[in-house]
This record gives C-alpha cells, sequence and structure tokens, in this order.
C-alpha cells in the first residue's frame, strides 16, 4: 500500500523515493528499503543518495558481495564522499576482513578528521586485534581534533597513561589545573610545593584532590615520602580519615574543613607519581598499605552478618558506580546480569553496593550496604571476604590497596589506571581485570567470570 501511495502522489520523483527509502531503513526494514532504493534508481540509475541507500540495504540484509560492489561504484562516483566508505568499511568488519576496513577507516579519517563514527569504528578493529600501538595513535588524533589547550594535554596524558607511558603522562597530567571542568579543590597555598627533595626537619602537606579512588590510589607514595624527610601530614576527606590512618608514613590525618597544623611544604596526591617519576616498572606496591582502622563503627553488626555464612566462600559484589562520577552509566552492570554467577556451588553471597533497591539474583545474598557507614566499615567487611567482585569503583582501590582478592570488571575502554589488554593490575597485584570484549557487553564479561571462577 506505502509503495502504491507513493507511486500515486509522486510517481516520477526520485528524491521522493530515496527519502521513503531511508524511513523504512531507520524502521529496520531493509528489504522494503532495497526495494524502494531500486525504484528511485529506476528513474536516475545515477543518482548517488539512491546508490547509497542500496549499498545500504543490502549491507544491513547481509548480502556483503553485493553490498561491497555497490558502495565501490559510489567509492568511485565520488571519491570525496564519506559515508560510502563507512559503509563500505562497516561491510567489510561484517565480513570479517579488518585489514581493509582498517585501510578504508584511515582514508576516511583523512576525509573528515572529525567524524566520531570513524574513531569508534578504528577503536573497535585495534582492540579486537590488540593492536595497542595503533589504538593509542588513534586515541591521540582523536584527542588533537575533538581538544585544544591544556583540555587536550590532560586528555593526551590520561591516553598516554592508559598506554603506559607514564613519565610523560605524569607530566601532561599537570595541566588538569588548568581544566575548565576541573573538581579538584584549588587551595592556594603559599608554600612551595615539593619536589621531590629530602625535607630533614619540615613539614609536608599532601593533600587530597578528585575522589575517595584517587586518594586510596596514591597513597602508596606515603611511606616513600617519609623516608626522605621529617613530618608528613595528610589533608585528606572526612569519610576517609580513620581509615588513611593506618598508612604507613602518616604522620598525622587532617580532615577537610578542618584546622591544619604549620608546614613547610605541600603536594597534591596525584602529582606524587611525577614527583617519583614513576614507570610501569615502579609502581610501589608493598601490599597491603591500608589495613582496618582501630575504630570500626558497625563492627558488631558486620560481624554478626558475616557469621551467617554457612557454605564456605564469602564473596562480595558491587554494581554500580556513583551517579556523580565520569562515565557512570558505562561502568555500571544491570544487577540481573550477574544471576550467572548464582550456579556457583558453596558460595555466600554479600552485597557490597550503596545506594540500590534491585539486588543481583545471587542466593541468599545479603546486604552488607546498611553497615557500612563509613570506609573503616568497608574495610572491616572486605577483610572478612574471600573475594570481591566489583566495577571500577573506589571499594576496587581499597580492596586493592588491603590485598584482598578481587575481580575488576571493566567497560570496553576502562579509565587510564586499569591501562589496556592485560589481565593483571600492576597498580595492584591482588587485583584480576576482566574487560569487555566488545562495547556494553557486560554478558561476556560475566561469563567469563563465571568459566574462572568454576
Amino acid at each position: 500500500m506505502a509503495y502504491r501511495k507513493v507511486l500515486l502522489t509522486h510517481p516520477e520523483s526520485i528524491e521522493v523515493w530515496v527519502e521513503y527509502a531511508g524511513q523504512l531503513l531507520s524502521m529496520d526494514q531493509p528489504e522494503e528499503a532495497l526495494e524502494a532504493s531500486l525504484c528511485g534508481l529506476s528513474l536516475g540509475p545515477g543518482f548517488l543518495p539512491a546508490l547509497a541507500l542500496q549499498g545500504r540495504a543490502l549491507l544491513r540484509l547481509g548480502r556483503l558481495k553485493e553490498a561491497e560492489e555497490r558502495l565501490m561504484d559510489l567509492v568511485s562516483l565520488d571519491p570525496s564522499g564519506v559515508e560510502a566508505r563507512l559503509d563500505l568499511a562497516r561491510c567489510y568488519i561484517k565480513g570479517g576482513d579488518l585489514d581493509w576496513a582498517t585501510a578504508t577507516l584511515i582514508q576516511c579519517a583523512k576525509l573528515d578528521p572529525g567524524n566520531p563514527v570513524i574513531t569508534t569504528l578504528l577503536l573497535e578493529i585495534y582492540i579486537t586485534q590488540e593492536r595497542w600501538p595503533q589504538l593509542h595513535q588513534e586515541m591521540l588524533r582523536r584527542a588533537s581534533v575533538d581538544y585544544s589547550g591544556p583540555v587536550a594535554e590532560w586528555e593526551a596524558s590520561c591516553i598516554n597513561l592508559q598506554f603506559g607511558f607514564m613519565p610523560l603522562g605524569w607530566d601532561q597530567h599537570e595541566a588538569r589545573w588548568s581544566h575548565p571542568r576541573l573538581t579538584t579543590p584549588l587551595r592556594g597555598y603559599t608554600q612551595p610545593s615539593w619536589n621531590g627533595e629530602p625535607f630533614e626537619g619540615r613539614t609536608l602537606l599532601l593533600h587530597w584532590e578528585q575522589g575517595f579512588g584517587d586518594t586510596l590510589m596514591f597513597l602508596r607514595y606515603a611511606s616513600k615520602v617519609k623516608s626522605l624527610g621529617g613530618r608528613v601530614l595528610l589533608l585528606a576527606q572526612p569519610e576517609l580519615a580513620d581509615l588513611v590512618g593506618t598508612c604507613p608514613g602518616i604522620d598525622e590525618v587532617c580532615v577537610e574543613g578542618g584546622p591544619l597544623p604549620a608546614f613547610d611544604l605541600q603536594l597534591p596526591l596525584l602529582s606524587l607519581p611525577r614527583v617519583f617519576r614513576t614507570t610501569l616498572d615502579t609502581i610501589p606496591t608493598e601490599i597491603p598499605y591500608l589495613n582496618v582502622p582501630r575504630v570500626v563503627p558497625n563492627r558488631q553488626g558486620i560481624c554478626e552478618q558475616l557469621a551467617t555464612s554457612r557454605k564456605g566462600h564469602r564473596i562480595g559484589v558491587s554494581w554500580a558506580s556513583s551517579p556523580i562520577q565520569d562515565r557512570a552509566s558505562q561502568k555500571s552492570i544491570p544487577p540481573a546480569l550477574f544471576g550467572p554467577l548464582g550456579s556457583l556451588p558453596e558460595v555466600d553471597w554479600f552485597a557490597l553496593q550503596h545506594g540500590s533497591q534491585e539486588m543481583p539474583p545471587l542466593p541468599g545474598i545479603v546486604a552488607l550496604s546498611p553497615l557500612l557507614s563509613n570506609f573503616s566499615d568497608t574495610a572491616y567487611a572486605l577483610s572478612g571476604l574471600d573475594l570481591v567482585i566489583t566495577i571500577d569503583t573506589a571499594l576496587a582501590h581499597l580492596a586493592g590497596a588491603m590485598g584482598i582478592p578481587t575481580l575488576l570488571l571493566v567497560p570496553y575502554l576502562p579509565d587510564w589506571r586499569w591501562l589496556m589488554g592485560r589481565a593483571d593490575c600492576p597498580w595492584y597485584p591482588s587485583i584480576q581485570i576482566y574487560r569487555q570484549p566488545r562495547v556494553s557487553d557486560w554478558k561476556a564479561v560475566i561469563q567469563q567470570t563465571l568459566q574462572d571462577l568454576q
């Protein structure tokens, strides 16, 4: 009926047929879209939009050889066109010819450097083929197109750190202080920055920046700092105050918003790797460097909950990132996807997740989160578990800093600190990393986790 209506209203309008074919494709009706594009081509055999829709419909139908031929024709007719080349690259990807797809996408990038689809497809190919140098260069290229000034330098630092180019990455990371979306407090201390020189007889203030995970991660440097001088103060978030006091090398913990003792030098925590010229081989890994503090508000309640364990192995689970965190939706896993892990025998499950009403469908799972009022409670709970399964959140850093065996589930392109292409974690020897093989594919991650635990 739709074809008849088009013919009756505009029987000789190739533009109408092309528009109609595009609508059919958008409604996931590739067979009908192909017919409509052919009707348009019968009116104008060389009309480029109709040829493009024909090629796209054939691609959607999986008729790859025909799609390739039609798209090659289109590229020869319109050498500067990008969309046809993109469809041709998709055709090669679908057919498993990733080398030809890569070559085609590189041509696309020369024609349209700012097209995000090109980068997305190239990243997928490079990750699939584990071509880390090419992936690194493409990400740097994209950052240089999308950003400028301090933001571009900060983005480049995260990319370089993600691929292990650490001395360069740490230097570039100082650009964060000029980043317009910086969430770190700019405290304006008049005391000079510490540059790693001995400071006997003086006091150095290390101060937190960014999130809880950053504080926990970079406290590992405290003992190295202490070995070079006098008194070491730490300015920390109130939620971490008792916990971070267990870190070797810290003489006194000060809480954000409270009074500060006199000090001579100062440095933000995330600048410590730059000061110590950290490389992948020199990351401080004296684990544990955090322990359960003396004061644990809900010690008794947590102990009682853990005592309900009857099956043998205690495993804690966390599945959602804080909504205020960057890329929270990409890091988080719908709790229902944890269901297959319920087939593991002799496991007592404990939920460590804050602020979630929906629980994973794991047999007998016990919610510890109501008892985790601060990080001291959480540290005590972790100390009673055999294993933690978590997404990228502060909990992962705490478990890693305590040396708790941890399975870390990360997205396709993770945060820079988890690097690329490796299952181990140079920052935390007790962490094993499970990575999405494809964008948003958490099911494969859970399946691999289950297979290994079995």
